[in-house]
């Protein structure tokens, strides 16, 4: 049984006819070439192939773009993440310092209000930080930096750039306790700025206000009038703001005007205040000197606290109670 060729005839064998074959391949690859040259045939048919080819391309090069694709958006992504969070961190960053330098700005502004208030009236004064305030219902004080050791003394006045604050009622070595003139057991000799009317303004149980309980009712007291020190008692120097008049309504016993005031100085957000040096000592006898029986015209006002002299008292022999002082009558 004959055996099947396996192996095919060769494309160009060497024969007669396969010499014809090559020369007809080659004179037709000649009339391709002359006339892609000159008509660009060939270029069609190329441009024609791809159109067809292309989406076979990419649809076979589908899954490896969206492979890439998918990889850059989770890169992405997660770039975007950090650098959000890194522009968050960094705006709490900003805001806290822009915090701290607004507040650093309001307590320079403060302190030059002081050096202000030092220099244009010619005071001797020593600088004083608040270290605590205890504003609570029976007692407004405050505790300063500064104590025996700084030469502070018990019964000097505190102020700030705005007005009058209190005075010193306890000294220690290295901090002083002064009583805000918001006290109940606070009084201070003043004059209405407007008409010379002379009067004492009490401390009251209400933090923020100051009480006017002995206004004649012919007195001229109107709100929006201001209250100045009037320097009568010798401890509190003539002049400092202490306070604008809000309100004058009749008192309960209806002999009397009572008024309402806001203090001047800003009681609740100072941080430095200044301790006035070198005043004259209050005029008077000393505390112990003062009868035990004060007159009826005298008596505590209504509404302020009944123990103030005694408060006011207890301090050393150069801090006697201005708010018993007979001559701050008007």
């Amino acid at each position: 049984m004959a055996l099947a060729r396996e192996e095919s005839s060769p494309l160009f064998a060497g024969t007669v006819a396969g010499t014809l074959r090559l020369m007809m391949y080659l004179a037709l690859a000649m009339v391709l070439m002359v006339l892609d040259h000159r008509n660009g045939w060939i270029w069609r048919l190329r441009y024609a192939t791809s159109v067809l080819v292309e989406p076979v391309y990419r649809l076979a090069s589908l899954p490896a773009s969206g492979m890439h694709t998918l990889s850059v958006a989770f890169s992405d992504r997660k770039m975007l993440t950090e650098q959000n969070q890194r522009l968050r961190e960094d705006l709490l960053l900003a805001n806290a310092k822009l915090n701290r330098m607004a507040a650093v700005a309001q307590q320079n502004e403060r302190l030059k209000e002081l050096l202000d208030t030092q220099h244009t009236l010619d005071l001797n004064v020593q600088l004083a930080r608040v270290i605590d305030v205890d504003l609570g219902a029976y007692r407004h004080r405050m505790l300063v930096n500064v104590g025996s050791h700084d030469g502070v003394k018990s019964g000097q006045v505190v102020i700030d750039a705005h007005g009058v604050m209190g005075q010193v009622v306890e000294v220690m070595p290295r901090t002083s306790l002064v009583m805000l003139v918001t006290d109940p057991d606070h009084a201070i000799p003043v004059v209405i700025e407007r008409t010379g009317f002379r009067t004492v303004a009490y401390g009251t149980r209400e933090g923020d206000l100051l009480s006017l309980p002995n206004i004649s009712m012919a007195a001229d007291v109107h709100p929006g009038d201001k209250l100045l020190t009037s320097g009568l008692g010798g401890r509190f120097p003539p002049g400092f703001p202490v306070g604008e008049i809000r309100s004058v309504e009749p008192a309960a016993s209806g002999l009397f005007l009572e008024g309402r005031a806001r203090p001047a100085a800003d009681l609740g957000r100072s941080d430095n205040v200044l301790i006035l040096h070198d005043l004259a000592e209050p005029v008077g006898p000393p505390p112990p000197a003062v009868p035990s029986g004060p007159p009826a015209d005298l008596a505590p006002a209504p509404g302020s606290s009944g123990a103030a002299p005694p408060r006011a008292a207890s301090a050393p022999a150069q801090t006697p109670p201005v708010a018993t002082n007979p001559a701050v009558q008007p």
